[in-house]
């Protein structure tokens, strides 16, 4: 019998463990179709604003042997737009989470306001975006993480849509911050959001990113998200969804047995292909096989046992 890799996060039924991380491929309906085809157990959206947004100049990303560096800016079409792309998703097979966020707690309840009557599932809150002002800074304040949680899950309640919150790693403690989430609401944890860096042109003398600095992801930042969501899963019983660096099904089962109910992929699927999440599949489901567990429940959290 084949082992069941099919996980309940926050009461959405995933067929695998593996997300599509938001800020990659989600910016259209095709892209988020073509992640589902290609095996994602479920698929996040670009973050979505309430006005559009064209993002920063070029350069906006730095390729490094350990990952990548990016500074965006968060451009998006803004959600009135991107409510046509959501319509276009009602059959999609695999759960449909929008990212969102707000330059405040007002502002982004009426982002989640008008995501209501979508196809969306539920909502993943950016609470950090470590390269875009008024954003960043939401992520290390617990008291305002409380209030723009509790604001999302007001409004999203009216449409049964949980709320999942995107930290960031750029505090001190991540466990108040995450704390505060949970008393507000959140149904899920997504850790973590990228690494604040940045790269210089030694020949130039100058920083290559037109903004300065940008958010590290990818291989590098996986020891830090791992560690993070091992520490969380202590601390809050609330699913987490692991995030950072995940390349291969051994680094998607590090972070299942650390504690995480899921696992969300960005950078592989730009520097491996969108194949990635079949390929990862498949080789959590022969891990299983080999050693013998029925479900990947079973796996959720097993480090804590040693």
């Amino acid at each position: 019998m084949r082992p069941d890799l099919s996980v309940e996060l926050a009461g959405l039924r995933l067929r695998n463990p593996l997300l599509l991380a938001s800020g990659i491929w989600g910016i259209s309906a095709q892209l988020l179709r073509r992640a589902a085809s290609a095996g994602a157990g479920a698929v996040v959206t670009k973050s979505l604003g309430l006005l559009a947004r064209e993002g920063y100049k070029n350069p906006t990303v730095v390729r490094l042997p350990v990952g990548f560096i990016n500074a965006m800016g968060l451009p998006n079409p803004g959600v009135d737009t991107f409510r046509a792309e959501l319509e276009e998703l009602r059959d999609l097979e695999v759960p449909v989470i929008a990212s969102i966020y707000g330059f405040s707690t007002e502002e982004l309840g009426e982002v989640a306001r008008r995501l209501r009557g979508t196809a969306a599932a539920a909502l993943e809150v950016n609470l950090s975006c470590p390269h875009v002002g008024g954003i960043h800074e939401a992520g290390s304040d617990p008291q305002l993480v409380r209030e723009m949680i509790a604001a999302t899950v007001e409004v999203a309640g009216q449409d049964r849509k949980p709320v999942f919150a995107k930290l960031s790693p750029n505090v001190t403690d991540l466990i108040p911050v995450a704390k505060a989430a949970v008393e507000a609401g959140a149904s899920a944890l997504t850790a973590i959001n990228t690494v604040k860096a940045m790269a210089v042109d030694m020949e130039t003398g100058r920083p290559i990113l037109w903004n300065k600095t940008g958010g590290l992801s990818g291989p590098a930042i996986k020891p830090i998200a791992l560690r993070h969501v091992y520490e969380l899963s202590k601390a809050v019983e609330t699913p987490i969804i692991g995030c950072g660096g995940v390349e291969t099904y051994q680094d998607a089962l590090e972070f299942i047995l650390a504690g995480a109910t899921a696992v969300a992929l960005g950078s592989a699927v730009g520097s491996r292909g969108v194949e990635v999440f079949r390929e990862i599949a498949t080789g959590i489901e022969a891990y299983m096989l080999r050693k013998g567990y029925r479900s990947v429940r079973q796996l959720v959290g097993l480090s804590h046992e040693y």
